[in-house]
């Protein structure tokens, strides 16, 4: 029997880091429950009317966030509020497929677009790794805005 996979990120600003991955990866932030969220409008201040709502005191209301893949097929990230600092790499990351299939020149310059976009977003460009066929196709290195380490493949 397989099971579903949630990825977790713990976070100071999970209001932030989910509006972050959620436009990395295309993903959409879920309304409240029972709630629609009006086109156009913001997941996140949605949420914040909702939770006050229903009295959850304003310190706690970002202290939880969730993207969902709106065709369901990947996993659901969470964001879960922590008093931590990251204190060192990570030892699990997110590779970010944006050149499957692609090789050689090709490959790299869709990394070094995508690259562009996301450092437009808040992410950080840590180390561009050059192809070394057969094995290494060349890889970019980044950061989200709070330092969790990614790769753009």
């Amino acid at each position: 029997m397989s099971r579903q996979l949630q990825v977790t990120f713990d976070a100071h600003d999970p209001g932030v880091l989910s509006k972050f991955w959620a436009d990395v990866l295309g993903y959409v932030i879920p309304g409240p429950p029972g709630v629609d969220v009006p086109r156009g409008a913001d997941p996140l201040v949605v949420w914040g009317e909702f939770l006050a709502k229903i009295g959850v005191p304003e310190e706690f209301r970002n202290s939880r966030s969730a993207i969902e893949d709106p065709a369901g097929d990947g996993p659901r990230v969470f964001f879960q509020q922590v008093p931590d600092d990251k204190v060192a790499k990570n030892r699990v990351h997110l590779d970010v497929r944006a050149a499957p299939g692609l090789r050689g020149d090709e490959r790299m310059a869709a990394l070094e677009l995508e690259c562009e976009r996301l450092v437009k977003l808040g992410a950080t460009r840590i180390q561009r790794y050059e192809p070394q066929p057969p094995l290494e196709y060349g890889q970019i290195v980044m950061a989200d805005p709070e330092g969790n380490e990614f790769c753009l493949d």
